[in-house]
């Protein structure tokens, strides 16, 4: 699935490593052409898919993309919707939003990234012994 060239794919890979180096959050970025079904819905099932409900801290934050539709989402672990408000995920929304209404698409993942290793660092700072649980690379998803 040919969404981004190879230097906007490591562009988004980059600012995944560079966003956790401040948290133990994870993040991973997962991209589909087409979303069949609800966005939140088809966000969960990849959360699940892609095992991010099995970091340590329950802290795992999913950003889905579906490039045609123009759809996307945010879903946080439970370890993080326990101890974080309501609206914690909007301004990272909006951000992404700004970027993706001019058609934006990479710049609107970095940015959604960057701000969200930057909220979750609040909530959950990098520890010492902090590993890599999930890869930064994305999850290119053919509407399985």
């Amino acid at each position: 699935m040919a969404v981004f060239t190879d230097e906007e794919q490591l562009r988004i890979q980059k600012a995944v490593a560079e966003a956790e180096k401040n948290t133990s959050g994870e993040i991973r970025v997962c991209i589909e052409k087409t979303c069949n079904e609800e966005t939140l819905d088809r966000a969960a099932k990849y959360f699940t898919q892609l095992e991010m409900h099995k970091t340590k801290l329950r802290n795992g934050v999913l950003i889905y993309v579906a490039t045609v539709d123009r759809k996307f989402a945010i879903i946080g672990d439970a370890g993080i919707n326990k101890v974080v408000p309501a609206n914690f995920w909007d301004t990272t929304k909006d951000a992404m939003l700004e970027h993706f209404k001019y058609g934006n698409i990479v710049e609107g993942i970095v940015a959604g990234v960057a701000l969200a290793g930057e909220q979750l660092k609040t909530f959950f700072p990098h520890l010492i012994d902090d590993s890599n649980e999930l890869p930064d690379d994305i999850a290119f998803i053919d509407g399985q």
